[in-house]
């Protein structure tokens, strides 16, 4: 299975593994999943990290070598990317949750999440 992890996940992932569930774990610690991260998530990390938010105090050039160096495939976005975001009905207002949503979709992934409004959308995402 190809799995793209929301940010939150992939700061747990990497800062606080207790804070995942148990299905979060077995999907990320199962070898036959291809796990991916996105820039948009790298980039989310930085912008929040400046506003001073607590859940978001980690060095994000150090996050991504972690994931590199861990397996993980990083997701660029693209411009198929963005336009995808525009077919995407008005359930979410996170741009960043929105372009995530929208890479999974345009790669054929699935979106890995804990944010129960992103379920809304349907296909495509994985609640854990």
């Amino acid at each position: 299975m190809k799995l793209l992890l929301d940010t939150h996940l992939l700061l747990w992932a990497a800062g606080a593994p207790e804070r995942l569930s148990e299905t979060a774990r077995e999907l990320i610690l199962d070898s036959g999943n291809t796990l991916y991260f996105s820039s948009a998530s790298i980039w989310e990390i930085v912008i929040k990290k400046g506003l001073g938010r607590d859940d978001f105090r980690v060095d994000p050039v150090r996050l991504r070598k972690l994931l590199v160096a861990n397996g993980y495939e990083e997701l660029a976005v693209e411009s198929d990317h963005a336009l995808a975001v525009d077919s995407l009905p008005p359930l979410h207002k996170d741009p960043f949750d929105r372009i995530l949503l929208a890479q999974a979709r345009v790669e054929r992934v699935l979106l890995m999440t804990v944010d129960s409004q992103i379920l809304n959308y349907g296909d495509g995402v994985v609640a854990v």
